[in-house]
């Protein structure tokens, strides 16, 4: 089979299920340093960070379903900021979890990723990426915030159906490289900006006033995920 657009259901399923080769090692350090290009310099980054933001949103949104909590809904800004609302209590293990989600999502998705590349999967992660944005578009309120997930899952779509394997395994490298490496720019940022006066009500605030934790061992938390995420995920992409 050629690549997905022309598939039938059971070659598909096949496809899907199955693994596909690794691509030559100067195609994985190259997504790496294209992922470099768009992290390090502010402007990229600027656009790619909602990117960030719709992983770190929907962290949230996915622990607090599995917590038992009613997600009402998910917003994301042009300023890359979001926002995730869910009712239910607003103290306990379940409202924590929620809380952390955010900041290790990115990190924990690009680790998952970098171990479904090193088995071969790149077919079942651009699906089960797909799946994934479909999932969070229901929950998503407001223009902007539908536009960049629709923007973002037509992506994945497009080139599931209608790349071949070589242009398929570039971009799951690519994409898994950006959320490792991506997922470890916005907790420093938070923190430099909270050393300025400012985000009052980040993360992790409402983490310290919800365990009586200083925020510093939550930025302490974040950082430590995010590292190892990278350092664990970049020796599965590489095979070191």
């Amino acid at each position: 089979m050629d690549h997905l657009a022309t598939a039938s259901l059971p070659s598909l399923w096949d496809e899907v299920s199955g693994t596909q080769p690794d691509p030559d090692l100067w195609v994985v350090v190259a997504t790496l340093v294209a992922a470099l290009v768009v992290v390090v310099p502010h402007r990229p980054w600027r656009i790619a960070r909602n990117a960030i933001t719709i992983a770190h949103e929907g962290g949230h949104g996915l622990v607090a379903l599995l917590t038992g909590r009613t997600l009402t809904g998910i917003t994301l800004h042009s300023d890359t900021s979001g926002l995730t609302v869910s009712r239910g209590k607003p103290t306990g293990v379940g409202m924590i979890l929620t809380a952390v989600a955010g900041y290790t999502a990115p990190p924990l998705l690009g680790l998952g990723g970098a171990a479904l590349l090193a088995a071969g999967r790149i077919t079942l992660l651009l699906w089960l990426a797909t799946a994934l944005l479909v999932a969070l578009l229901v929950m998503v309120r407001n223009a902007y915030g539908v536009l960049t997930v629709v923007l973002t899952g037509g992506t994945f779509v497009l080139v599931s159906w209608l790349a071949g394997p070589q242009v398929q395994a570039a971009f799951a490298y690519a994409v898994v490289w950006f959320l490792l490496l991506g997922g470890v720019r916005p907790a420093f940022e938070l923190q430099a900006k909270r050393s300025q006066g400012g985000a009052g009500d980040s993360d992790a605030d409402q983490l310290a006033r919800l365990t009586h934790a200083p925020a510093g061992v939550w930025f302490f938390l974040f950082h430590a995920v995010s590292l190892c995420a990278l350092v664990g995920g970049g020796r599965w992409l590489l095979e070191l």
